[in-house]
């Protein structure tokens, strides 16, 4: 399997699982065994790749705060207008490198409408700054994490989806992926994962499976497994032009994305009956 995990070490907090399967922890730990991680690309590791995307190769100090809240009004402010022309200039360069305005477009037209909103706290880094906003949408409250980089463009997101069933996020995960919405998709992911997997390295981990399944399809059936406590496996059933296959999304208690496990191996396609 290709695993777009960390490594075990950081697959996992620190309380260990309680209420998985057998049959799930199983598979949780063949997976690691094959691991293949998400961070590496071709010549450097996806985090050092996103910091020099981010920061044009040169260190730069992360922002002040009043530079982060002004950051955050201005791509809120974008959201809101729903300008996907605007919203696409304020990507940093790593994150224009797998969109365009149209698929900002296509995407605001799924999202509900954005209202209004508040800033929240404001945590620096060594060079990303994130921004903790409440918003209000047409379709009710929502708690949205925006990653700065240091001149102040959007490095990535995460939206609190807590309240939402795992399962349910889980497709949309899926869904976005082979849409090719890979920012989309990688909001899904805990901050701490998308320290080390960016948008692009989505990107080319969708690309190698589909050289061996054939093109998506569909998504036939989603099962989460025996859970509870701190993680959930949810087996995403897809269906692609070559096979059927599942792809394996872990998550964590507050619904983030923390391991997502694809075949390497894929079954193989079967004869017609």
């Amino acid at each position: 399997m290709f695993v777009f995990a960390m490594s075990l070490r950081h697959l996992r907090p620190v309380q260990q699982p309680q209420a998985l399967s057998r049959m799930a922890l199983g598979m949780l730990a063949l997976a690691t065994g094959l691991s293949i991680t998400m961070a590496a690309l071709p010549g450097t590791s996806g985090s050092a790749a996103l910091a020099q995307s981010q920061s044009g190769g040169v260190d730069r100090p992360a922002l002040s705060v009043e530079a982060a809240r002004a950051a955050a009004d201005r791509i809120l402010a974008a959201v809101k207008s729903r300008d996907a022309n605007l919203r696409y200039s304020q990507f940093s360069e790593e994150l224009k490198a797998v969109s365009s305005p149209s698929m900002v477009a296509e995407t605001m037209r799924t999202q509900p409408k954005l209202l209004s909103w508040t800033l929240l706290s404001v945590q620096g880094g060594l060079r990303n700054t994130t921004v903790e906003a409440s918003l209000t949408t047409s379709m009710g409250k929502r708690e949205l994490f925006i990653v700065l980089n240091p001149e102040g463009k959007l490095a990535g997101y995460h939206l609190d989806v807590t309240d939402e069933a795992p399962g349910a996020v889980a497709k949309r995960f899926v869904t976005a992926l082979s849409s090719g919405q890979f920012i989309s998709a990688r909001s899904f992911l805990s901050l701490s994962l998308q320290k080390e997997i960016s948008a692009s390295s989505l990107q080319v981990r969708w690309q190698q499976l589909q050289r061996q399944t054939g093109e998506f399809v569909r998504i036939r059936k989603v099962v989460v497994a025996e859970g509870g406590g701190d993680q959930r496996l949810v087996l995403v059933s897809s269906d692609f032009n070559r096979l059927s296959d599942s792809l394996f999304v872990i998550l964590n208690a507050n619904n983030e994305i923390i391991g997502i496990d694809f075949p390497s191996d894929p079954i193989t396609p079967k004869p017609v009956r």
